[in-house]
C-alpha cells in the first residue's frame, strides 16, 4: 500500500473488509476516518500531553471495541505504538534524528532526553494493555483468518 494506492481513498469504516492488519504503524496517517479521529489526540511534546493523549487513545480503543470496530481498535493500537516508538527515538537521539546527514546511523545516547523516555513508557503501558486485551487478540486472529 503506497501513497498513490486507491484503497486509501476508501472509508474503512464503511468498507472494513479491505483493511489489512499490516505491520507496526503502517497506514497510521492514511486509513480514514480513523486518522482524523486519532491523530488530533496524539502527542509527545510533554509528559502531561502524552499522559492525556495515551489515555484518550486508549479510551477510543475501548469505544471501538464496544462497537466491534476492529479496524478502529487496530488503528488505536498503531497510534499508541507510534507514541512509544517516536518518543523512544527522541529519548535516544538528539532531535529524534537516528541518521546523520550522510545517512549513517548515529550512536544512541542512553538516555539523551529523560522526559521523552518517560513519555515512551506511558505509551508503552497503554500499548501493552491494548495488545493484552483478550477481545482484541481474538478479533485480530479472526480478522487474519478471514483473509487467508
Amino acid at each position: 500500500m503506497g501513497d498513490g494506492d486507491p484503497e486509501y481513498d476508501t472509508d474503512f469504516r464503511e468498507h472494513p473488509e479491505v483493511y489489512e492488519v499490516g505491520r507496526g504503524e503502517q497506514g497510521a496517517f492514511k486509513v480514514q476516518p480513523y486518522k482524523d479521529e486519532l491523530l488530533p489526540l496524539w502527542g509527545i511534546r510533554t509528559l502531561e500531553e502524552a499522559e492525556e493523549a495515551a489515555a484518550a487513545i486508549h479510551e477510543r480503543f475501548r469505544e471501538y471495541r464496544e462497537r466491534d470496530d476492529f479496524v478502529g481498535q487496530d488503528m488505536a493500537r498503531k497510534y499508541l505504538q507510534m507514541g512509544w516508538t517516536r518518543s523512544l527515538r527522541y529519548a535516544k537521539y538528539p532531535g529524534g534524528r537516528k541518521y546523520d546527514d550522510d545517512g549513517e546511523e548515529r550512536d544512541p545516547q542512553q538516555w539523551y532526553d529523560e522526559e521523552k523516555y518517560h513519555i515512551s513508557q506511558v505509551y508503552r503501558d497503554h500499548l501493552d494493555a491494548v495488545q493484552d486485551d483478550e477481545a482484541y487478540q481474538q478479533r485480530k486472529e479472526e480478522w487474519k483468518n478471514e483473509r487467508r
